[in-house]
């Protein structure tokens, strides 16, 4: 569960970002049923197998495809331990097809689940959903460097709209399905995550946020009205972005993050049509908004020549993150439907490896399993050494935004310069990333950067120069971990109950996700 190292800085090296992420769904259905829960995230076999002896009326395992075995395992082990215990199958794994005989169980939740759940414990369905408090990553480390768990996740609501037919979510949850339907609704939880971790940065999970834009013109004036400088990491497809009208809105609103899929140069879906994606992401970039592009390998269209174009046509982008994915039919969605009656989907591929970052599991005209592999890595390599490393792409769009705020003639963008709250930080990895740059896009970048440090805050002290050692001093351990030992990293079990003590008699839940490294 490293979104960033497995598929966007993967081929980075010791730049490569080490997040974990939260079973966030998990946590949002605990918060929600009135029943005495567990939420187990991230348990070894052993660790599950413990919970389980507790005796639950009612476990709950989430998975996705690539995890089905490991939930196939765990079903058998609460079947082994608690035969009275009922097995619930939620999670996009539940899409595969027949998937009833293949995994025990008594219940699946297909789609939204927080209904489900009150349904089925016989509690009032339609009460309003209260937000849990959870942090957006852990586990974080940065070349080496630990850093704290700063920012909050919010789930404004789950689906979209636009359903391209490749996505899991979209056909997964169907239409869009509003947790925090007004813009009031969000801002009173970023309050509270302010008021009770200190937190004022927030990851928002939902496919396609500015999609309502009266809810995000909402929480604008929220924020603008109450003196707040929070910031956001958001999803949002191109047109989206474009039907703003004006940039500086994001700005204002505290944007510093966009996830964006570009796709694909020549297959143009609705939500990209006409949209010139070099000025977008220039744009974007110049305000401070760091911009991670979304580039499909292995369409249909795609031969050795043309996927070649694609690729250089993301690169050519410049964001500050690229994600290569490679085309996955996936259970549930359009695309699958159409692969499997066309009979293009190949029988001999397990699906732990359907996941888009190894081999294409389906029959392809131009490339074969091993040939998407290899093909996949040279893409990522080939934005790498073009670009420079992600880490020091986004310290560069965090110094264009900063100055892009202080000289603005509107004082709303200008007061967002304190929002770049670490845009001194930052400056501590530039010598250990001119040390460690292992290709010269990097290494120049990193010299062009100190030289704008210099520009903008003048020579560094001598207590910078001690920061800047021990960042460095941080970074080399880390290269030396990757280089002779293992870049492997396992996060560790997290338990959290909700309404339980060892005498609550009243019904109990565990939820738990597939991901028992031991399975």
């Amino acid at each position: 569960m490293e979104l960033f190292h497995n598929q966007v800085t993967r081929e980075q090296g010791v730049f490569s970002y080490r997040f974990n992420h939260h079973s966030f769904g998990l946590y949002l259905m605990a918060e929600n049923v009135e029943a005495s829960t567990t939420v187990l995230d991230f348990p070894s076999l052993s660790e599950f197998r413990r919970e389980v002896r507790k005796g639950y009326d009612y476990i709950g395992i989430s998975f996705i495809v690539p995890n089905a075995a490991k939930a196939g395992k765990m079903a058998e082990v609460v079947r082994e331990e608690s035969p009275s215990t009922k097995i619930i199958l939620g999670g996009h794994g539940v899409s595969i097809q027949g998937i009833e005989n293949l995994i025990p169980h008594d219940f699946i939740c297909r789609g939204e689940g927080v209904g489900f759940l009150r349904r089925l414990l016989g509690e009032t369905v339609d009460r309003p959903v209260r937000h849990p408090m959870l942090h957006s990553s852990f586990n974080r480390r940065v070349m080496g460097v630990p850093l704290p768990k700063m920012s909050g996740v919010l789930l404004p609501g789950v689906g979209c709209p636009n359903k391209c037919r490749f996505c899991c979510t979209s056909h997964f949850f169907g239409d869009y399905i509003p947790y925090l339907s007004t813009g009031k609704e969000m801002f009173d939880v970023c309050r509270g995550y302010e008021e009770k971790l200190g937190i004022t940065d927030f990851g928002v999970l939902d496919e396609n946020f500015l999609k309502s834009p009266e809810r995000a013109l909402e929480l604008l004036d929220c924020i603008e009205n109450e003196g707040k400088l929070y910031t956001f990491g958001i999803f949002s497809s191109a047109e989206t972005l474009l039907a703003l009208g004006n940039l500086d809105i994001l700005v204002r609103l505290g944007v510093q993050f966009i996830w964006i899929g570009v796709e694909s140069k020549r297959e143009a879906y609705e939500k990209n049509r006409g949209v010139d994606f070099h000025d977008l992401i220039r744009e974007l970039r110049e305000r401070g908004i760091s911009v991670m592009a979304s580039s499909i390998l292995f369409l249909e269209h795609h031969d050795k020549k043309s996927i070649w174009e694609d690729i250089d046509f993301a690169v050519s982008l410049r964001p500050d993150y690229l994600q290569f994915m490679q085309l996955g039919p996936m259970p549930g969605t359009a695309l699958h439907d159409s692969y499997l009656k066309k009979g293009k989907l190949r029988s001999d591929i397990p699906y732990e490896e359907w996941h888009g970052q190894d081999k294409i599991w389906f029959r392809h005209p131009s490339f074969n399993g091993e040939e998407s592999r290899e093909l996949l890595k040279k893409a990522f390599m080939r934005d790498y050494e073009y670009a420079g490393a992600s880490l020091l792409r986004a310290i560069d769009t965090m110094l264009r935004g900063y100055r892009y705020a202080l000289g603005h003639s509107d004082p709303r963008v200008r007061r967002r310069a304190e929002s770049f709250t670490l845009v001194k930080q930052m400056r501590h990895f530039l010598p250990a990333a001119r040390l460690l740059s292992s290709n010269r896009a990097t290494g120049e970048l990193a010299k062009q950067l100190a030289s704008r440090y210099r520009a903008l805050f003048g020579p560094r002290s001598a207590g910078d120069y001690m920061v800047s050692a021990a960042v460095t001093g941080f970074a080399v351990a880390e290269w030396a971990r990757i280089r002779y030992m293992s870049d492997v990293r396992h996060p560790g079990k997290n338990l959290r109950r909700y309404r339980w003590s060892k005498s609550d008699e009243d019904l109990s839940v565990c939820m738990t996700p597939a991901l028992a490294p031991e399975a």
